[in-house]
């Protein structure tokens, strides 16, 4: 490839990084891997003939939904080896992500927990299709599939999807509000104050990885929900220090011990009242967003 057909594909790469980015993070629920899989998609972009591409952002989907289809049939192995819960690789995201209420509803940490109950194939149609409006056409070039089929699927997986989804859209400031209150429960520690924003039906989902502590299988209910809040908290002998941030599209908390971030709480709230908690611990998915935000202590 000459250095200007060279100079044309990388323009163009660069001006749907992010867009690529988002596809393969949708379809993985890992940061890591979803740029593993935008070097992969690199690599062969540059060794396209640009003239014979009609639509160059079609090609470039096609090129990562591909690789991603193939890294995610990989990652399932490693998931079924995976101690204890898994959560996806949290991600920082700038405030305006919000403001466009599908977008943050398609990255937020509830809605990627029920991506992961579809299979590779209706993941990837679902995303491309619901997240990206990307047409039949083009998702069943990329899925290779006929566009009938890619409309049976999607069909399918938007019913399995509606039917897990949030009951209702909670908006920024809602979910700022329930964070705020959280966020004084964990600096107290009081086991009273947990329970008062603490949906009955809550539901704490916690990644440990197998090298921080967390509760090998989903806690339910508010009592033993607050109880298991409290109890760790209480063995903590320095006090934490929790901040607010955007992650996945929506607020969150980081949570600082000693000066390093020790864990990053999504939530999902319903009514008011947390419904679920989401707590990421693993060390290998903190490190993309405690080198981005680190913690500042005044």
């Amino acid at each position: 490839m000459s250095d200007q057909a060279t100079d044309l594909a990388t323009e163009t790469f660069v001006a749907h990084r992010n867009l690529l980015f988002t596809v393969a993070y949708e379809m993985l629920g890992s940061a890591a891997d979803a740029e593993d899989v935008l070097q992969e998609t690199w690599l062969r972009w540059v060794k396209v003939d640009l003239a014979e591409v009609r639509d160059q952002r079609a090609y470039l989907v096609r090129i990562t939904t591909r690789q991603a289809l193939n890294r995610l049939r990989t990652m399932s192995r490693r998931k079924e080896a995976y101690i204890g819960q898994w959560l996806p690789e949290p991600l920082l995201t700038a405030p305006d992500v919000a403001e466009d209420v599908e977008l943050a509803e398609s990255v937020s940490m509830a809605m990627m927990l029920v991506l992961e109950t579809l299979s590779p194939t209706e993941r990837a149609v679902f995303v491309l299709r619901e997240a990206f409006d990307v047409t039949y056409d083009e998702i069943a070039a990329a899925v290779d599939k006929s566009p009938a089929a890619v409309r049976q699927i999607a069909h399918r997986a938007r019913q399995h999807v509606d039917a897990r989804r949030p009951r209702q859209v909670v908006s920024r400031s809602e979910t700022r509000a329930a964070l705020e209150s959280f966020q004084r429960v964990l600096e107290t520690g009081n086991l009273q104050d947990f329970l008062d924003v603490l949906a009955p039906e809550v539901v704490l989902v916690s990644d440990g990885g197998g090298v921080k502590r967390a509760a090998l299988r989903p806690i339910i209910g508010a009592e033993k929900v607050a109880r298991f809040m409290a109890g760790g908290l209480g063995k903590n002998k320095s006090p934490i220090v929790v901040a607010p941030t955007m992650i996945n599209g929506s607020p969150a908390l980081l949570v600082h011990l000693d000066g390093e971030l020790d864990g990053i709480m999504a939530v999902r709230i319903e009514d008011a009242r947390i419904t679920g908690l989401y707590y990421v611990r693993n060390p290998e998915k903190l490190s993309r967003v405690a080198s981005e935000n680190p913690l500042t202590l005044r």
